[in-house]
């Protein structure tokens, strides 16, 4: 009696467009989630520099939470919490937001980072030529800050498209849990789960090329500055 192939390529090619259409749901919520916890982290590290309390000591709390809690938890919790509050979003929605407000607080220690590293001669100068707070921290700081941390906002880029299949728990169906889906209605889980650890390589790969392009772009960038 002839034994199955342990690799079946007409198989894997026929359900090789089923994944990539879930690719597209985790790629999706990968780029929304970083937007969200590049655009958050930046405020929450200016607010952990205001010289008011009542602004720097809730911006601290939480970071400070959302980095000592697992980012699973807090999926469950805006998933199953939030509609009794009477605010409903769909379960992509619900998870670009878990993961955006859980980087979020990383990525404002990585600007926090990168703001303490401006010398404080720069701000001297600035409040020499009379500029304002908010002026001084948008056109000197912060332009000198973000460039040298662009590759840590990259590994967490990359660390969030690899946290995507825990969108799974709150019924995301992304590329691994399709792949998931496919195995048990087949019962192959070899070729699905194959090709979703290659999916997930060659975006995690590419992704990874493009910030140190943008490394390298900035780099020549404040080079002819």
């Amino acid at each position: 009696m002839t034994q199955p192939a342990i690799f079946d390529w007409a198989f894997a090619w026929r359900i090789l467009p089923q994944l990539c259409r879930a690719l597209v749901v985790t790629v999706e919520a990968t780029v929304l989630g970083m937007l969200l916890a590049a655009a958050l982290g930046l405020a929450l590290a200016m607010a952990r520099r205001a010289p008011w309390r009542l602004l720097r000591l809730p911006a601290t709390a939480a970071v400070e939470f959302l980095r000592s809690t697992p980012l699973l938890m807090q999926l469950y919790f805006l998933f199953y919490v939030l509609p009794v509050t009477g605010l409903q979003l769909s379960p992509l929605a619900t998870g670009v937001l878990g993961l955006g407000l859980h980087y979020a607080a990383y990525c404002a220690e990585v600007y926090r980072a990168g703001i303490e590293a401006v010398p404080r001669g720069q701000w001297d100068a600035a409040v020499a030529l009379n500029m304002g707070r908010w002026r001084t921290a948008v056109g000197v700081i912060l332009p000198q800050a973000i460039p040298p941390v662009v590759p840590a906002l990259g590994n967490y880029l990359v660390a969030m498209f690899k946290d995507t299949p825990l969108l799974s728990a709150i019924t995301v169906v992304e590329v691994l849990q399709e792949s998931k889906m496919i195995g048990s209605a087949t019962f192959r889980y070899t070729e699905p789960l194959t090709l979703a650890g290659l999916l997930f390589l060659v975006l995690s790969l590419a992704a990874a090329a493009l910030v140190r392009a943008a490394e390298r772009r900035l780099g020549a960038a404040g080079g002819r500055r």
